[in-house]
């Protein structure tokens, strides 16, 4: 028998004005869409769950849909593409974050995307586009960031349609499949949306309307976003994508859509004029700029960080000053190194100093003052740390690494490109970088 859960029709009168912060979010409020427009940031590569209809392609200039985009950014490139689109384009009013994989599944790069343009652009609406399954813990970091609005995927609120329509959920290190990963996600969009309406976010709620599995389902997904004071409800026709579970379904048409929109408009407002952005979607929703702009967010896919001449240093916990062997939390102390004088990791690297570490037993307070420690330092090597420091460091812009093996040879990786994702890359595979003796990474 399917569980289904959901909530008793409500006859109440649905007020389809936008609320004040959505008057200016084409999104939110059809009457703006002609003359307002957004950017997408395409900063979140990676996604943790797989959606049987989903292929996400980079490099696919000719598709218009979720999940696609011509190039991944940094951080700070997002800020420089944000800049360089707002000088071509002055009618944005939105800068949000839809992907191409989920924005909270890659949130230290959301986060400090949103902190750098926050600073930069503080009159801006700023929205994201989620899945939910990574959502509730960062509910707060969203709301102190003024995000003003975000969209949750939501295909069902019936555990055994959702079997059908998630291959694999991925919580952490663990993988779930059928009943238990629909199970999982559902209990997590349920508390994303409600978390991000306590906190005074407008909520949209995106779904796919899927032939078959949940285009009789729609009624009851509506009553759930109603009780949960959802804003706008974006019922979208599943598009059929190659290579994919779903891939030979056909494409609800537009009579379908609107039928269902009947059903589902007096529980919930319906947006009825979506065009299923790009996640490097850019300009009006009736005209879109990503191809002409594609070439803006290539060249500045390719910027060197400025931030790498205001984080010189890297910091490395060590036992004896020869390899990376020191847990996080048992370093009492840090070697902080940077380059040679001239400037370039083929010169080798010099010993700065040591500095003191933050006092153990003050819980984040004692990573938050580490942070400030390091903040001349664009990495931290150690053996392992755990997730709270993890946050905490990456979002102040200290990146942790957990690694082992000689020092020399982890600052060779550190202080070059991508250095801090091959540390752990190589930690994960061999248990060490170079030639350390020490393949746990905790000493001789």
């Amino acid at each position: 028998m399917q569980t289904i859960i959901t909530t008793p029709p409500t006859s109440a009168v649905v007020d389809p004005k936008p609320a004040s912060s959505s008057v200016k979010h084409p999104c939110f409020n059809k009457e703006s869409s002609g003359t307002c427009g957004r950017v997408h940031l395409p900063v979140a590569p990676k996604c943790n769950i797989q959606c049987n209809y989903c292929n996400r392609k980079y490099d696919c200039v000719n598709e218009s849909r979720p999940g696609v985009t011509s190039g991944i950014l940094k951080p700070f490139q997002a800020l420089e593409y944000t800049r360089q689109v707002l000088d071509r384009e002055p009618r944005i009013t939105v800068i949000g974050i839809a992907g191409p994989g989920d924005p909270m599944a890659n949130p230290a790069e959301t986060l400090e995307t949103m902190r750098l343009i926050r600073k930069e652009y503080p009159h801006m609406l700023f929205c994201l586009s989620s899945n939910g399954l990574a959502m509730p813990e960062y509910l707060d970091d969203l709301a102190e960031l003024g995000v003003t609005h975000a969209t949750v995927t939501l295909n069902t609120v019936d555990p055994a349609i959702g079997a059908q329509i998630y291959s694999w959920v991925r919580d952490g290190n663990v993988v779930y499949r059928g009943r238990d990963a629909a199970e999982l996600i559902l209990g997590r969009q349920l508390v994303s949306i409600a978390g991000l309406k306590k906190r005074g976010l407008a909520v949209k709620v995106n779904t796919i309307v899927i032939p078959g599995v949940n285009d009789q389902h729609i009624q009851a997904v509506a009553e759930k976003a109603s009780e949960l004071g959802v804003d706008l409800m974006n019922l979208m026709p599943m598009f059929p994508t190659a290579g994919t579970p779903f891939g030979e379904l056909k494409e609800p048409g537009k009579d379908v859509i609107e039928a269902l929109r009947a059903v589902a408009g007096p529980l919930v407002p319906q947006m009825t004029h979506c065009r299923r952005c790009r996640a490097d979607a850019v300009g009006l929703l009736c005209h879109d700029r990503s191809t002409e702009l594609g070439g803006v967010l290539s060249a500045c896919s390719k910027l060197v960080p400025q931030a790498q001449a205001d984080r010189p240093y890297v910091a490395v916990a060590t036992r004896e000053g020869l390899l990376v062997n020191l847990h996080l939390g048992e370093a009492k102390r840090f070697q902080i190194w940077g380059l040679a004088s001239d400037g370039n990791e083929g010169g080798g690297f010099r010993l700065v100093e040591e500095r003191q570490a933050p006092s153990a037993g003050c819980g984040p307070t004692r990573w938050e003052d580490l942070a400030r420690l390091l903040s001349d330092c664009r990495a931290v090597l150690v053996s392992a740390l755990g997730d709270t420091p993890r946050k905490i460091l990456t979002e102040r812009g200290a990146v942790p690494a957990a690694c082992s093996g000689f020092i020399e040879d982890a600052l060779a990786l550190a202080f070059g490109e991508d250095g801090i994702a091959r540390l752990e890359a190589l930690k994960a595979r061999r248990g060490g970088v170079g030639k350390s003796c020490c393949g746990g990474g905790d000493g001789c």
